[in-house]
């Protein structure tokens, strides 16, 4: 049980998994649509006892630190999750952790780190960012605000006298600083923008630009064990796209928030495609063997952007994390992280997407295991394929002549068949108070 203020002695039975779970949730999705129909959970209002809460980082920056849990208590962000889902912390994070790799791995090793844009934070960098935009005459640059979502307040420039109008007001207000208290100083914070050298070559498909979201749960950060699912979709642009037009976003941002209010938005066929649907084209056009090594590539960027943040993360057991990853694909097939979110949107567009959501978040439920029904050694939860566990997991098929070489093949099937229902059907025992069908 948890309830903020109050201190409430620990059941000890709660290692057997309960039968009757209390849960709160402050979405009004699909997510709230899961917990409704789970059975044995029961729904709390207001100020009532929890054991589960699926909050928003409102709630948590609110109450986290005023609320005292019990063993069994499960809550859906880590306290300081920000460290990797604010754009410009999550640089801060991955340029010291290459730096670190190089400093302890080598040069060759921290290549494997060079997977985010250029990147600036303003108005700190703004003299360093300067000097590079001299260097490179006639680039595009993106800027982004660092907190918030669904592609507000994104634009992109050529010029400086673009962004002199924001250089004014944003200098003059960090000026300010000194005057301020520290909650004020980190309500302007929020307000802070990055600048990044934009991708002016990204892979088109019918001559549309798209970026993939991804979906990682975490459920430790000490030690690491990190969840991929398999399912997730590419989003695409309604317009085509050129370089000519840098002031049109129904070219240039891919988020659906941005492109279904776009004059030819058609709600009915939408602006995805499913994760499959994808990888068998890239497939059918460039071969089995590159694709492999191209979704390699994206799993080095989950891993190591978790690894970024591993030592700042405070790891609390009650706290999983389920992160929405935004990745774009270059004409070369390099694939680049473009942001992480801590509330990826989960809100269905059409009815497969609804689905493809209830599937996603029916699974993370089943691997937070609050009715204590798996055994912890699982590599498989429905969709979900465990990549990391203090280390790489692999497949369960690999041959006995291929154990401890490199020829090993990790258990990550990002846009691979997913038998959900089958595999769930095999692996889990009845809800308590049910009798296995």
């Amino acid at each position: 049980m948890s309830k903020t203020g109050n201190h409430i002695k620990a059941d000890s039975n709660h290692r057997e998994g309960r039968s009757c779970v209390r849960y709160k949730c402050s979405l009004m999705n699909t997510v709230l649509d899961v917990l409704h129909q789970r059975p044995g959970w029961v729904e709390v209002k207001e100020d009532g006892e929890w054991d589960f809460n699926w909050c928003d980082v409102g709630w948590l920056r609110e109450n986290f630190d005023h609320s005292y849990m019990e063993e069994h208590v499960r809550i859906c962000h880590f306290r300081n999750h920000y460290e990797l889902t604010r754009k410009n912390l999550m640089v801060k994070n991955l340029k010291r952790y290459r730096k670190t790799v190089e400093r302890e791995a080598g040069r060759l090793e921290a290549v494997k780190c060079d997977f985010f844009p250029l990147t600036f934070v303003l108005p700190s960098e703004y003299h360093l960012f300067v000097e590079d935009f001299k260097r490179s005459p006639g680039s595009t640059w993106i800027m982004k605000p660092v907190a918030r979502s669904q592609g507000k307040g994104i634009f992109l420039f050529r010029k400086l006298k673009d962004i002199m109008e924001w250089k004014k007001v944003k200098i003059c207000s960090s000026n300010t600083d000194c005057t301020r208290s520290d909650e004020q100083r980190d309500e302007a914070q929020v307000e802070s923008y990055v600048v990044q050298s934009y991708i002016e070559n990204p892979y088109l498909i019918h001559g549309r630009k798209f970026d993939l979201r991804v979906y990682i749960l975490v459920t430790s950060y000490l030690p690491l064990k990190a969840w991929l699912y398999r399912d997730g979709f590419a989003r695409f642009s309604n317009t085509r796209f050129s370089l000519r037009t840098i002031d049109d976003q129904y070219v240039h941002l891919t988020n659906v928030a941005v492109q279904k209010t776009a004059p030819v938005y058609n709600p009915e066929k939408g602006c995805k495609w499913q994760m499959q649907q994808l990888r068998r084209y890239l497939t059918a056009k460039h071969g089995t063997y590159v694709v492999e090594e191209l979704f390699k590539d994206i799993d080095n960027i989950f891993i190591r952007s978790l690894q970024s943040v591993q030592k700042v993360i405070i790891n609390d057991k009650h706290c999983f994390e389920l992160y929405g990853y935004d990745i774009l694909l270059d004409q070369d097939l390099k694939p680049w992280l473009i942001e992480v979110n801590a509330s990826p949107s989960l809100t269905a567009s059409n009815q497969d997407d609804y689905e493809m959501k209830y599937s996603l978040i029916e699974d993370t439920l089943h691997i937070v295991d609050m009715e204590g029904r798996l055994t912890g050694k699982e590599k498989r939860v429905g969709g979900f394929d465990l990549m990391w566990n203090d280390g790489p997991v692999f497949r369960e098929n690999a041959g006995l002549e291929t154990l401890g070489s490199p020829f090993q093949t990790a258990n990550t099937h990002l846009g691979g068949v997913n038998d959900r229902k089958k595999q769930l059907r095999q692996l889990l025992k009845p809800f308590p108070g049910q009798k296995k069908v």
